[in-house]
């Protein structure tokens, strides 16, 4: 793990590192803030917070655009982001150079084609790998992790807060992707990544925080959710209704707002990331 940048921040350390990643079969960029508790002699591992990028975006929008590092150093909460997908000249990506599927937009997913399947193993990184790797070398707490992201990212904290239940203390999101097998950006990722016929696509549901909740996966917590009511994808892309349903019906606890009159850019995410965190916090001991 080599240490790429270190910078001062809210009397913490938003640090840049890049690792070896076996799952993704090359390397990767990871941010990591390590608030003030964690930085003094002797440090007790502090808890952390695993935050999921959406489309087009790397280990640093979250980082550079949403103000998460101010309430996440008082809180005594670390945060992790990693990229949004694995990347190099050897990494296959979308075959007609759009922006909504590939390299920036892996879906956090385990791909099971060709030429996919070599390196798109993004939910096995986070789930395994990244924790296993950071905890190990940073003061950090891998008993005590929570998970959220933003639009494709929320998709993917949805998916495995859901399939992972035990691994994670509190799960929330952001505008999340919550229905892909029945919105065009999942459909198309889905696609490429474990092909169309029908026993496929079933193989699509596990990869789906609706079809999954309507599997019987469940969390005896409360799942933590936001939109804006003016996200020009709310209806065709997000598919909120179809969450807040499948919840209902599948005794999932689910606390789900709509703010009037937000979007579904870095501002949206900056003007909610504060309640996020302390959602987090309560669940991992740092709030009563």
């Amino acid at each position: 793990m080599k240490l790429l940048s270190s910078q001062r921040c809210f009397d913490g350390e938003q640090r840049r590192y890049l690792l070896e990643s076996k799952q993704l079969n090359g390397s990767s960029t990871v941010g990591v803030f390590l608030p003030p508790s964690a930085l003094v002699t002797d440090a007790v591992p502090v808890p952390a917070l695993i935050w999921l990028s959406g489309l087009t975006c790397t280990d640093e929008n979250f980082v550079q655009k949403a103000g998460a590092q101010r309430r996440a150093a008082e809180l005594g909460l670390a945060l992790i982001t990693p990229d949004t997908s694995p990347r190099g000249d050897n990494v296959p990506t979308d075959p007609s150079g759009e922006w909504d599927f590939g390299c920036g937009a892996g879906f956090y997913v385990d791909a099971e084609r060709d030429p996919w399947s070599e390196h798109y193993r993004m939910h096995s990184f986070v789930l395994e790998e990244l924790p296993l790797r950071l905890c190990s070398e940073l003061p950090l707490d891998d008993q005590r992790l929570g998970l959220s992201g933003h639009s494709m990212g929320g998709h993917g904290a949805l998916v495995l807060g859901l399939r992972h239940p035990d691994r994670y203390q509190s799960v929330s999101a952001v505008a999340p992707i919550s229905h892909p097998s029945q919105c065009p950006w999942g459909r198309k990722a889905f696609s490429y990544f474990f092909g169309t016929t029908p026993e496929a696509q079933l193989r699509w549901r596990q990869w789906d925080a609706v079809a999954l909740l309507e599997d019987g996966y469940r969390r005896n917590d409360q799942l933590l959710v936001d939109l804006g009511s003016a996200d020009p994808f709310l209806h065709e892309q997000l598919r909120a209704t179809d969450l807040r349903t499948a919840a209902a019906n599948n005794h999932q606890p689910l606390a789900l707002f709509i703010h009037e009159g937000y979007d579904h850019s870095y501002f949206f995410v900056a003007s909610v990331i504060d309640r996020h965190l302390e959602h987090h916090a309560h669940a991992l001991g740092l709030m009563r």
